[in-house]
């Protein structure tokens, strides 16, 4: 990822003011011990399987990866061309840690790991992405979700 004095000018006054959601509540609860938490991981990172539809400027939706599928076939397609992708072509696990997930289920230092996991691509107006983030939150749901590594980019 650049560094913000590594980017142009322009683009660290564009990024200094973007606004900030607020929020009325506190959505967070206390969970189960960690070895019973069934984890998902959601990310920012733009990530799709190979053969799907990329993402595109502006994008407010997202990819659901199969937790059993081959990360071989998990893309970067993220638009930002500030965006380093080095770390994630070296090791998918630095966006999206689904190989650790399973040592840490296999070790019993969580419950399980989700069968599903959900991609955003990060540089879109959040505003934009609150029905997709519901929608992905139901889908959480009904897979027994209680715990989610967030994997921002």
């Amino acid at each position: 990822m650049a560094r913000m004095e590594d980017l142009v000018e322009s683009e660290q006054e564009h990024l200094n003011h973007l606004p900030l959601p607020t929020f009325e509540t506190t959505p967070w609860v206390a969970g189960p011990p960690l070895a019973e938490r069934r984890v998902a991981i959601v990310t920012s990172a733009g990530l799709s399987l190979r053969g799907e539809k990329l993402f595109t400027r502006g994008a407010a939706d997202y990819r659901v990866i199969p937790g059993d599928a081959d990360t071989a076939a998990v893309l970067m397609n993220h638009v930002s061309v500030n965006f380093d992708r080095t770390g994630f072509q070296d090791d998918v696990n630095v966006v999206y840690p689904i190989d650790r997930l399973k040592e840490m289920a296999a070790d019993g230092e969580i419950g399980s790991v989700a069968d599903f996991h959900y991609s955003f691509m990060g540089a879109t107006d959040t505003g934009l992405m609150e029905a997709s983030a519901r929608e992905l939150a139901g889908m959480m749901k009904e897979d027994r979700v209680n715990a989610v590594i967030l994997t921002p980019v």
